[in-house]
């Protein structure tokens, strides 16, 4: 076995916390031009163009929401092999430490 008490809804944690991600290192870099606007739209408004910039404050919350929703990844999925019997009580003591310590 290997998991599956959730699921395997881990990933989905992962996949936001990644989009999250995704956000912050596109800012102010270029989008890639969407099909459904022709090119004089962009020659128009030229700022739609650029992916959207945030604050450093905001910035400053999404980076706290990745780490928060990195840790409920590694809970979640050190209690998912624990409830599925992959792994026992003292696994999951030093696994959870484990994935908490590179993180």
């Amino acid at each position: 076995m290997s998991g599956g008490a959730f699921e395997y809804k881990q990933h989905h944690i992962r996949d936001i916390h990644e989009s999250i991600q995704c956000e912050l290192d596109n800012q102010g870099k270029e989008k890639h031009l969407e099909s459904w606007m022709d090119r004089d739209y962009y020659e128009k408004y030229p700022n739609e163009k650029l992916n959207h910039t945030y604050r450093e404050d905001i910035q400053k919350i999404f980076k706290e929401g990745i780490e928060a929703l990195k840790k409920a990844e590694i809970y979640t999925q050190r209690i998912d092999w624990y409830l599925s019997g992959d792994d026992g009580e003292e696994a999951l003591i030093s696994r959870l430490k484990e994935d908490l310590d590179k993180l």
